[in-house]
């Protein structure tokens, strides 16, 4: 562990556990929106995906009847309204306690945007664990590899050195731009079977992490 500079975590679905809540969030847009489907935590799981606008076509929004941007906004809304009844992932707290001063530092990086994650993470009393908290500047949910490609780049580290933690292929994917090592948790967004397709390593729970690296 000495050798390792940063670790990178994904915040939802990886450190905060708001499956079962953003899954009936998408239910309560649907609904909202008057349309018929409706998706259980298993279904949403193996549909779920960024960027966000292809996974609203993917669950069956009508972008010429409902605009992207409006359903974005609207979903954000019901979110924001409960999410501060989500808690820390179980091992969460304690993972990233075993982790501060065994490496150089602990990153946030997410698809969410900045001022939401900072306050999320402060709610919940981590937000001293990390010395950077990067997120994008809307709602849009698009993508976060040039978010962390620029970051290594200007954070002066190896990135041999450091590893990303995350529950998509999303955050695969974005390891793989930035050049690290990618470890993914099998209980947020995605089902293990799409982790494993990534040919990342995957955990089942955040405390087997300390010992993988």
């Amino acid at each position: 562990m000495k050798d390792t500079q940063l670790v990178f975590w994904d915040w939802n679905g990886t450190l905060m556990d708001d499956v079962d809540y953003s899954c009936a969030c998408l239910n309560g847009l649907l609904a909202a929106y008057h349309y018929p489907q409706r998706y259980g935590v298993e279904e949403y799981r193996k549909v779920f995906g960024f960027p966000i606008q292809s996974y609203y076509r993917r669950v069956g929004f009508d972008f010429g009847r409902d605009p992207f941007p409006v359903l974005a906004e609207s979903y954000m809304d019901l979110y924001n309204a409960g999410v501060d009844r989500c808690p820390l992932t179980e091992g969460a707290a304690d993972t990233l306690a075993a982790l501060a001063g065994r490496c150089e530092g602990q990153v946030l990086l997410s698809v969410s945007r900045r001022d939401y994650l900072v306050d999320q993470a402060r709610r919940r009393g981590v937000d001293r664990r990390f010395t950077d908290m990067l997120g994008l500047d809307d709602i849009h949910g698009v993508s976060k590899v040039e978010l962390g490609r620029s970051y290594i780049q200007s954070a002066g580290v190896d990135p041999e050195r450091c590893v990303m933690v995350g529950d998509t292929d999303h955050d695969a994917e974005t390891a793989r731009a930035m050049g690290v090592r990618c470890i993914l948790y099998t209980g947020g967004h995605q089902t293990p079977g799409r982790l494993q397709a990534t040919g990342c390593q995957t955990i089942d729970r955040l405390e087997d992490l300390p010992g993988l690296l």
